[in-house]
């Protein structure tokens, strides 16, 4: 009987272990709900501008988010790999939550809105930087402590139901803290951003703490990875060498792109196309989707045990095109009710598959290295995550500056751009997804034929650990 026959699914583990997942997505889907409808409506940085400073942030990035993967893969210490990142990281990452929200002004003389828009530079980078370092790490947990693929889709599920509950928190929590009968673009909103941050920052503390001490448990086999890990410069080479990696990276890239433009422009869509003039209902509808994606990640578990990853991932990109399509002519609240439900299938597909393919990943690299590379797998995925929001805001500019509104007016008539970046952009983008994962070369048969092998290495693992 193989290590993964006799691996046992724990209920109590993956739910303390999914709480820092929640924690996770809380703070990053509240960061992407509603900063870019902070600066551009409230404090009124021009798109343009802001599409600079998400550029500067995202060249940071390409440092900042495969150094954590690669600092966590070969760090080995008393209290674990990754334990110690993550416990280092929660509360900075609380309290940058809350200054998000906190612009410096200043009056400069023939510079108008620079501080506002140095300090939004600033708060971006520095919440990215603690942000990647709790985020790789947690993540990097999944296919270390879960090793079997039925294991794996067990507490996926669960983790998928927390990341579903987090992002309701990110989208609809915050609108208890807002005037009623007022939207996210009106002025006397400006303070309940920060209230709305304090609050999301607690409640981060909170489940990253659950998983701190109780979800976290590292294998001791894979304590030997530190002596062979590559080199940081080594590692990302080998990390971009490795084609499952680079189609998956493609596709997430893709499906990321979406994830990140429907909450960016779901609250100007909500008022100027719908007509929805309240952010708790103008909430509602992306909390509608989010929920019914609870529902439907049960639906993919079931689609990727008939037809596995690669097939089931391009299923539900189709799936997602057709579903966001009604965008370019629903006109009312009741109709994004009903078109948001659907829009769940896709996102389930997306918040899904993601974790078991870089699992799939991590699995045949280890073959190839004799370590497990999580971390680094993680980090520069997180830099493909980061390069969608360059793509989302150089769209939302583009759409922008050809309607009119570079800098914000409530007056203004943007309806056509905004249908164009909720549906015709995102189709794109999938379309491109779809393609890349079509390569991905980690079949249902060969992903079968890994876990064998892989099986068989961490035994080996597990000896060497017990002769030390």
């Amino acid at each position: 009987m193989s290590d993964t026959d006799r691996e046992k699914f724990s209920l109590g583990h993956a739910l303390a272990y999914s709480s820092g997942l929640f924690s996770d997505v809380l703070s990053y889907q509240f960061f992407t709900f509603l900063i870019f409808t902070f600066y551009f409506s409230i404090i009124q940085v021009p798109t343009a501008v802001m599409t600079i400073g998400w550029i500067i942030w995202s060249v940071w990035n390409a440092l900042n988010d495969p150094m954590w993967g690669v600092l966590s893969d070969r760090t080995n210490t008393k209290w674990g790999k990754r334990r110690p990142y993550i416990i280092a990281s929660i509360v900075p990452l609380c309290i940058i939550v809350i200054l998000l929200w906190t612009p410096l002004k200043l009056t400069i003389p023939g510079w108008p809105k620079l501080s506002e828009f140095l300090y939004f530079l600033f708060i971006i980078i520095a919440f990215d930087t603690i942000y990647t370092m709790f985020s790789i790490n947690q993540t990097s947990l999944f296919p270390e402590m879960f090793q079997s693929l039925e294991v794996r889709g067990k507490v996926n599920n669960v983790r998928q139901i927390f990341s579903v509950i987090a992002l309701i928190f990110a989208f609809i929590v915050p609108t208890f803290f807002f005037e009623p009968g007022t939207t996210f673009t009106n002025p006397v909103n400006e303070p309940n951003y920060f209230n709305a941050g304090v609050f999301i920052a607690i409640v981060m503390f909170i489940g990253a703490l659950i998983m701190i001490i109780w979800g976290i448990k590292e294998k001791p086999e894979f304590k030997v990875d530190k002596k062979e890990t590559p080199t940081f410069f080594k590692s990302i080479k080998i990390t971009f060498k490795n084609r499952a990696f680079v189609c998956y990276a493609i596709t997430a890239l893709a499906n990321w792109y979406v994830f990140g433009m429907l909450p960016t422009i779901v609250p100007l869509y909500g008022e100027f196309v719908l007509g929805v003039l309240d952010t708790t209902l103008q909430s509602i509808l992306l909390g509608v989707a989010f929920l019914s994606a609870a529902i439907f990640v049960f639906f993919w578990r079931f689609v990727t045990h008939k037809i596995g990853l690669r097939k089931g991932f391009m299923f539900s990109m189709v799936v997602f095109i057709i579903t966001l399509f009604p965008f370019m002519f629903i006109g009312d609240f009741l109709s994004g009710l009903i078109v948001f439900f659907f829009v769940g299938a896709g996102l389930a597909g997306s918040l899904f598959f993601r974790d078991p393919l870089v699992g799939a990943v991590a699995d045949q690299d280890e073959l190839t290295t004799g370590v497990r590379r999580e971390g680094s797998f993680y980090g520069v995925n997180a830099l493909v995550i980061r390069l969608s929001t360059i793509f989302i805001f150089i769209s939302i500019g583009s759409v922008f500056e050809s309607v009119g509104w570079a800098v914000f007016d409530p007056l203004a008539d943007p309806e056509i751009g905004l249908r164009l970046l909720m549906f015709v952009f995102p189709a794109i983008a999938l379309v491109v997804g779809i393609i890349s994962m079509y390569f991905y070369p980690i079949t249902k048969e060969k992903f079968e034929q890994i876990k064998e092998e892989v099986n068989k290495l961490h035994r080996e693992k597990a000896a060497r650990v017990t002769r030390e």
